[in-house]
């Protein structure tokens, strides 16, 4: 098995262009791991989470929901096996600790880890030449306000660096060390009567990983970091005191400029991103699919997601996301639940590929573990 987590990291970075080959345009970042979803909460409601409820790993999805904690501290972490089927030791984790400082601010800082595997470096006779671990990680800090009682604003910086040279065999592939920020908004409105239950509104937005373009090499090709438009909303039933239900939906956008048809001198016609900078190119990439409107409407992902919750202690969870099948084709269901144990809460969640593209996740069981304590707001 060890012998194919050479490739392990190949494959990682073609999860968004899995479907190049029917694919006229695919649309290609680098470090693209800043995009999965970490926790196990969202995992199960279709990888949902930017207008849901506030929880301990809200730092992904939308940090202005920090604002919003009941706890006083939270402390989340979180653990997802990747490629399951291929290797088992390639994985993302993280944790993520915030405290609400009063009635109106929170902070957070988070660590994600995404392990690319041990690599077996043998040269052609088959004799060991040593080992080589690849990984990439960002560390976050978010600031979060009220502006109202129903609606806050958080701001995120972030550090990012991707290792995916192999040294040891003169890899021209070197570390990338960049920065991105992220800005977000979130509206929780107060508790109505509609009829005979009540009801909470929910919605969320959330631009990530605002920042500057990288280059893996010394050839002076670079590459855009995952810029992502987050919107969605939410609708809480509270049906009594022991049993709430949540419906979510949530639609995603990569802001980075679509690959355009450009001809080699051998005739041949590849997809080429334009060089412009990460700024020019979030306002580019709102118009500027060779296919017109269309083609831009189909850049962009939704997902569905339903939560029942009973007396805050139990949770079961179901989701749906849906891609293009012309942007990768990425398809499939959720199923999750939660339990509450005093200030502790374990989540899993589990996925259902119903694409005839392999998923990463499939066949796998995500985790996620967090804490609540000091003071209830």
């Amino acid at each position: 098995m060890r012998k194919i987590i050479g490739l392990t990291f190949m494959v990682f970075m073609a999860f968004v262009r899995i479907n190049a080959q029917e694919n006229p345009n695919p649309i290609t970042t680098a470090t693209p791991f800043l995009l999965i979803a970490p926790d196990a909460r969202a995992g199960g409601m279709g990888d949902v989470g930017v207008a849901t409820s506030p929880d301990a790993n809200s730092q992904h999805w939308n940090a202005s929901k920090y604002a919003f904690m009941d706890s006083q501290f939270m402390l989340g972490i979180v653990y997802t096996p990747w490629l399951r089927e291929l290797t088992n030791d390639v994985f993302l984790g993280g944790f993520t600790y915030a405290n609400r400082i009063d009635d109106r601010s929170a902070w957070a800082a988070s660590l994600k880890y995404f392990n690319l595997g041990q690599i077996d470096l043998t040269d052609i006779n088959g004799t060991p030449e040593g080992t080589e671990k690849l990984n990439e990680f960002s560390v976050d800090g978010s600031y979060a306000l009220k502006l109202s009682e129903t609606y806050s604003m958080g701001v995120t910086l972030r550090y990012i660096r991707s290792d995916l040279g192999i040294e040891s065999a003169n890899s021209t592939i070197s570390p990338v060390n960049t920065f991105a920020v992220d800005v977000s908004g979130y509206y929780e409105s107060d508790e109505q009567s509609y009829g005979n239950i009540n009801g909470v509104w929910r919605g969320g937005f959330n631009i990530s990983n605002i920042g500057p373009k990288v280059s893996y090499t010394n050839d002076g090709q670079e590459n855009f970091i995952p810029t992502n438009l987050k919107v969605g909303g939410g609708f809480d039933f509270i049906l009594d005191r022991s049993n709430h239900v949540s419906i979510n939906v949530e639609f995603n956008k990569l802001l980075v400029p679509t690959p355009s048809v450009s001809i080699n001198d051998d005739g041949e016609a590849p997809y080429r991103q334009e060089d412009v900078s990460f700024f020019d190119g979030i306002f580019k990439s709102f118009g500027d699919a060779p296919g017109g409107s269309g083609e831009e409407l189909k850049e962009i992902t939704w997902g569905l997601g339903a939560e029942y919750m009973y007396d805050n202690s139990f949770a079961l969870r179901a989701g749906y996301f849906n891609e293009s099948d012309l942007k990768g084709s990425r398809k499939y269901l959720t199923v999750g639940t939660g339990f509450k144990f005093k200030s502790s809460k374990l989540d899993i969640s589990y996925l259902f590929n119903t694409s005839e593209i392999k998923n990463p996740l499939e066949n796998t069981l995500r985790f996620s573990l967090s804490f609540d304590f000091g003071k209830s707001y």
